[in-house]
């Protein structure tokens, strides 16, 4: 977990990839980074909670997708805004197949409290969920995902999840102004 921090970081720090034309790249070498280390189908399978065991094969891997996408897009951006800040490691829980690292993100106001929990599988640990000060990813998302589905079905969460996504690319190929 520590070199892939200290490898976002790089990234985040880089002063050629800070330079607006230079934005898709700099997202792009991000994602590089945090695709080996989080298992994308865990962090998914735990925010849908019930309704991913009634999903075909096929479906799991649209949600999955759009979930992937949905993280992107709204994280990359927040990982930006963190480039300052300093990472500490505070430590680690194991009880084999999942553990938690405790570290702290140090900026210049304030502390913030990161912990990662990870599973252990195909011999190597993957994030399934990040708790930024108390507030879990994967609590968040599954907490708006079950009031989706509950008024709208899970065809309505997967439809608005869609959207989304074409409007954030839409966004992100649009000139500035």
């Amino acid at each position: 977990m520590k070199g892939t921090i200290i490898e976002l970081i790089q990234v985040l720090d880089d002063e050629t990839l800070k330079q607006p034309e230079q934005a898709e790249e700099r997202r792009h070498e991000i994602e590089e980074v945090i695709k080996h280390r989080v298992d994308y189908e865990e962090m998914a399978r735990r925010v849908l909670g019930a309704p991913w065991s009634k999903l075909s094969h096929r479906d799991q891997h649209e949600f999955v997708n759009l979930f992937v996408q949905l993280l992107r897009d709204t994280f990359v951006g927040r990982l930006t805004e963190h480039s300052d800040e300093q990472v500490v490691f505070l430590g680690e829980l194991r009880e084999d197949p999942f553990a938690e690292v405790k570290a702290q993100m140090k900026g210049r106001k304030i502390d913030t409290p990161v912990d990662f929990w990870l599973i252990h599988r195909a011999y190597e640990w993957r994030v399934y969920d990040v708790v930024i000060d108390g507030a879990s990813i994967v609590s968040n998302y599954r907490s708006q995902f079950t009031s989706i589905i509950r008024d709208v079905s899970y065809v309505g969460l997967v439809k608005k999840m869609k959207q989304k996504a074409i409007a954030v690319k839409v966004f992100e190929k649009s000139p500035a102004p």
